[in-house]
């Protein structure tokens, strides 16, 4: 059986796409049809490459301490390596608020470009991530959006890149279940005819002498195959049947049983399940 954190600490939304942790220090960047969600100047690469350097030498430190982070089926990467350098999309489970940092470490030497809330692209940490190839999700207009999907088109059909989605729409920290997918990571998967490569997030309860020093849950993640999309469906069939597929396999590499797991597959303004309380920020204890 998996382990369930249960975790209390914060009173999840009723909706399973919905923020709940509050931002601060936001900055006032407009995010329309003419901010460049793929910046190709050299500018921006030597920020990256700067920026590269910072989260190699002290973010995935940080990170793999703080959650004593293991990782599981890179064989799979190698595996595929040559499929993967061909243009990618990846989904995982969204229970961190720094688990991105972790999908980077993970998927080392690819260097994955990923679409993020655009509320974290005003926040704080919106260097680190912006120069970590993320992407706002605008909200401004249509014309955004639209700017928005063509850089993603353009990264996964001319430039054959990996593009990584958090697929739930938003983050639960050490929520066991696997909330509802929404499509758009498929969309851009078959509209490009691209693989979706699985990741999972799952938890480790602290044994031993590491109960002294982390009281938060321990993560594991793993990766599964590439699941390729069905060529002979229309492309909203096929979506809906990739983001089913995607679903399950992530299930099951957390450790859950796809038939078990308490949510629907797809998004559709899907509600929480309290399946272990209904009274969510009661308590601040996760053992």
């Amino acid at each position: 059986m998996p382990y369930d954190p249960m975790p209390t600490e914060y009173p999840f939304p009723e909706i399973t796409d919905k923020h709940y942790l509050p931002m601060k220090e936001l900055v006032d960047t407009v995010f329309d049809e003419n901010y460049p969600y793929v910046d190709k100047s050299f500018g921006y690469r030597l920020k990256c490459a700067l920026m590269r350097i910072l989260t190699v030498t002290l973010a995935f430190p940080v990170m793999r301490i703080r959650t004593l982070l293991r990782v599981e089926g890179r064989e799979n990467l190698k595996k595929h390596k040559k499929l993967l350098k061909k243009g990618v999309v990846s989904v995982v489970n969204h229970v961190f608020v720094w688990d991105f940092i972790g999908i980077m470490y993970a998927v080392r030497p690819f260097k994955p470009w990923i679409p993020v809330w655009e509320t974290n692209m005003r926040g704080y940490a919106r260097n680190l991530i912006r120069y970590n190839h993320g992407i706002p999700l605008p909200t401004e207009s249509r014309r955004a959006t639209a700017a928005f999907a063509h850089a993603l088109d353009g990264l996964l059909s001319e430039d054959s890149q990996w593009v990584h989605f958090s697929a739930e729409g938003s983050m639960w920290e050490y929520y066991m279940p696997i909330r509802p997918f929404k499509k758009g990571a498929f969309t851009f998967a078959v509209r490009n005819n691209v693989p979706v490569l699985p990741l999972a997030y799952s938890y480790r309860k602290p044994k031993g002498l590491q109960k002294i020093f982390w009281r938060r849950p321990l993560l594991t993640l793993s990766i599964g195959e590439p699941i390729f999309p069905n060529t002979e469906l229309g492309k909203v069939a096929a979506a809906d049947e990739l983001a089913r597929k995607a679903h399950a396999e992530v299930c099951r590499l957390a450790g859950i049983n796809p038939e078990e797991n308490i949510y629907e597959p797809v998004f559709n303004n899907s509600k929480r399940i309290d399946y272990y309380t209904t009274e969510y920020g009661a308590k601040k204890k996760y053992f």
